[in-house]
Order: C-alpha cells, then sequence, then structure tokens
C-alpha cells in the first residue's frame, strides 16, 4: 500500500511511525512533513490547506489512503474533495468537521442529544455577552467559536478577565474569522481526560484512555497551548467511567451526528472534565490529540492501518484494539516565549542521544533542518515519548530523554504524569 499522511508536526510523526510498522504498507508520503518523519517517509512540499494540491497529487501516486492529521484541511473540506475523486481518505467530511470547527454547533449539538455538557449560551453582540457574563458570575469560560489553535478558550476567574477576552474576541478579533461569535460556558471542575474513538459513521472503536496538560507551568499554571504533556493510561476514567462515556457520550455523538446528516467517519477526540462519577464534555476535536496520539501509539499493539482503512471505507470490523501492557508519558518541549511569540532557528542538541536510550522515541513537532543541522521551527519543538511497566517508569524514561536535549531557551513542564502519581497512591 502507498499511504499519505497530511500534516507536520507531533501527532504526524507519530502517526508516520506508527504506520511504517505495518507490514501492509510499502511506501509512505507525508505533506509537509518534518526532519523526524522524513527518516521514515517520503517529504511532500504541499501546505495543508492545499487541498487541490494534495489531491493531484494523491491521484498522480495512485494513493491507496490518505491519513489528515490536522484540523484545518478537515474543515477546508478535503475529505469531500478526496471522495469526489475516487481517493480513501481517513477524516470526517467538511460538514462533520464542524464539531470542532464550530463549538456553537457542537454545543447545540449536545444539547439536541442529551450528552453532558457545561450550560452555555452563544453570542455575536458584545453588550449582550458583557450582560451575560455579569449575571452569571466568574469563574467563567469564554471560547471563540471556530479554530483558533488550542488557545481560544479563556478560563476568566474574575468578571474583568471575563470582559477583557470578550472585548479581545468580538471587538480586537484577536482570532480573526474564528472569533466573529462566542461561546460562553459554565466553569466546570474536576480533572480533564482526552478519549478518542474510531469510527465508520455508525459503530466506533475505542481507544486507551490518556491525559493532556494544557498549561504552560507546572501545577497547570498560566495560559492555555496546544498541550504540554500527555500519557496514557489515565488513572481518572476507571473502568466504569470508560464505558460510561462509550455509552453516554461516544455513541450519542455519533448517533446525533448521523441524524444531523453528517455522518461522522474518523477519529472523534472527546475532551472530558471528570468530577467524581459526574462526566461533562468541554469539547470535540475531528483528529488525533498533539501530544495524546504519541503515547497513545506508543502503547498499541493493533496493527493500525486496517482500522484507518476501514474507518475510511464505512465498514469499522475490527471489535477491540490491542494494547501493551506499559504505560507511556510524552513531555513536550516548547520554544522559548511559547504560547506567545517565539524565535525560530535555534539549533538543537542531543536528539540522536535521547532516541538511543531503550524505551524513548522523540517525535519532532516545530523542527527544521538547516546546514545538516536540526533547529526549531515552531513553539512546540519536539515531543520526548518514553514508556514502562508503570506510569512512573514512563515517566522517569521521558524525563531521562528530556535530559539528553538541549536549546537556547528550551522550556518544559516537570510534573507531566504528577496527577496520576496522585491516583495510583
Amino acid at each position: 500500500m502507498k499511504i499519505l499522511v497530511v500534516g507536520g508536526g507531533g501527532r504526524e510523526h507519530a502517526l508516520v511511525w506508527k504506520i511504517a510498522q505495518s507490514s501492509l504498507v510499502e511506501t509512505i508520503y507525508c505533506a509537509p512533513g518534518n526532519p523526524g518523519i522524513a527518516e521514515l517517509a517520503e517529504l511532500v512540499p504541499l501546505g495543508v490547506e492545499d487541498v487541490d494540491g494534495l489531491c493531484a497529487f494523491a491521484l498522480e501516486k495512485q494513493i491507496d489512503l490518505t491519513v489528515v492529521g490536522p484540523e484545518l484541511p478537515l474543515t477546508l473540506g478535503i475529505a469531500d474533495r478526496f471522495k469526489a475523486a475516487g481517493l480513501a481518505i481517513f477524516g470526517p467530511s467538511q460538514a462533520a468537521a464542524q464539531i470542532e470547527g464550530s463549538k456553537g454547533f457542537s454545543k447545540d449539538l449536545m444539547a439536541k442529544y442529551g450528552i453532558p455538557t457545561a450550560a452555555y449560551a452563544r453570542f455575536t453582540d458584545r453588550d449582550q455577552a458583557v450582560a451575560y457574563v455579569r449575571e452569571q458570575g466568574a469563574p467563567i469560560v469564554i471560547k471563540a467559536d471556530g479554530l483558533a489553535a488550542g488557545k481560544g478558550v479563556i478560563l476568566a476567574q474574575t468578571l474583568e478577565e471575563a470582559v477583557q477576552a470578550i472585548d479581545e474576541i468580538l471587538v480586537d478579533g484577536v482570532f480573526g474569522e474564528a472569533g466573529e461569535s462566542l461561546v460562553i460556558e459554565e466553569y466546570l471542575y474536576g480533572e480533564e481526560a482526552s478519549f478518542f474513538a474510531f469510527t465508520d459513521g455508525k459503530n466506533i472503536l475505542p481507544l486507551a484512555s490518556a491525559q493532556d496538560h494544557k498549561q504552560i507551568f507546572d501545577g497547570d499554571k498560566g495560559p492555555n497551548t496546544g498541550g504540554m504533556g500527555a500519557y496514557s493510561p489515565a488513572p481518572v476514567v476507571t473502568d466504569v467511567l470508560y464505558q460510561r462515556i462509550v455509552d453516554e457520550v461516544a455513541q450519542p455523538t455519533i448517533d446525533g451526528m448521523a441524524a444531523e446528516g453528517c455522518p461522522y467517519c474518523g477519529i472523534l477526540f472527546i475532551g472530558l472534565m471528570i468530577d467524581g462519577d459526574r462526566i461533562k464534555v468541554l469539547e470535540y476535536n475531528a483528529r488525533f490529540g498533539d501530544p495524546e496520539a504519541q503515547p497513545l501509539l506508543s502503547r498499541m499493539k493493533s496493527d493500525l492501518v486496517p482500522v484507518l482503512l476501514d474507518c475510511a471505507r464505512g465498514e469499522l470490523t475490527t471489535k477491540a484494539l490491542e494494547w501493551y501492557d506499559r504505560a507511556a508519558v510524552c513531555v513536550v518541549l516548547a520554544a522559548k516565549g511559547y504560547p506567545g511569540s517565539y524565535p525560530k532557528g535555534d539549533v538543537i542538541e542531543g536528539i540522536d542521544g535521547a532516541n538511543a536510550l531503550d524505551g524513548v522515541q522523540v517525535f519532532h513537532a516545530g523542527t527544521a533542518a538547516r546546514d545538516g543541522r536540526i533547529v526549531t521551527n515552531g513553539g512546540r519543538v519536539l515531543g520526548v515519548t518514553g514508556w514502562g511497566d508503570s506510569v512512573a517508569a514512563a515517566i522517569d524514561k521521558a524525563y531521562e530523554g528530556v535530559s539528553k536535549i538541549s536549546w537556547d531557551g528550551m522550556q518544559l513542564r516537570r510534573d507531566i504524569g504528577q496527577k496520576a502519581l496522585k491516583r495510583l497512591g
């Protein structure tokens, strides 16, 4: 088989790494890819937003399956374009990708189909939004409706912060078109978890549990990022809760999307808040999580490719996935200044040394090759993933890998996985 992976971040490196392990696969292409992916796949100089160019390439190379990593091409309709050209593609249609592309759409879906979530209201008018938050009080959550690279959610602790967030989104336009409308939600308390399920539009195949770390600093302090680390399994998701998430959230969501006339095929990412035995959906994403894909795919024993093909064909036959009996932890290494502005072009040392460790895999996210060296080229630069017999062992292995790597201004969290250790006692 010839497979094309669309994207160039840590998630896509993890996907290519896992796909390359399949005996079914002969050639992997990745557009645009990165230097880490280049060791496993042939890079194609096409941007993720170049839907026509990607389709033309897939037709020319007679690609058997295209796997879409990021959300942008999905919301641009890449799946529709490829299917119209007779090409197999893993990822939801443009209509189904609204589940991530519009927070208002997803909240309305949850309300209509009885899927547990925070109380909310939608606004396009600044004064009405401000009046609502003054009525509700703080803390409160302000969300830009559209795609904002994981940064469009503001957890306002005071009314002043809430009003400032409303002004930034609706008046100042800091998120552009994504902020032409917003969703205001009740503030939920508890512990977050990430839940993923493959689906062909009817059936679902859930993955192991995982947990992300959104804030930039230890102790969940500072602004939101695209994710500073993740681990799997997540002890907060007990066996009982896992089954409830399948029955009360994942399957009703897929059933609801089908009933709305936009069946969802691909992988559904459900962000959850768990408080004791209460589960509520924070958001949906229309693709694998980044960095959750790194530890999840490190633990997956099953061949990924047949599952991707089944979903693309609308005929999911696999009843359960096999997993290695180990934990995995990914620590993200970010550029100085991230999630704000950051420099590019700093030389990275030590990647080979980290990869040489048993039980460690470094996934490239925002890197570039220059004069024979690997340099920083994004906010989140690398994801160092370690695995071991326990969460504690996986944490130690990941940070052992981290200790080998350095560049000027490198920043990271030192507490990835600590919530799991507290729960495990």
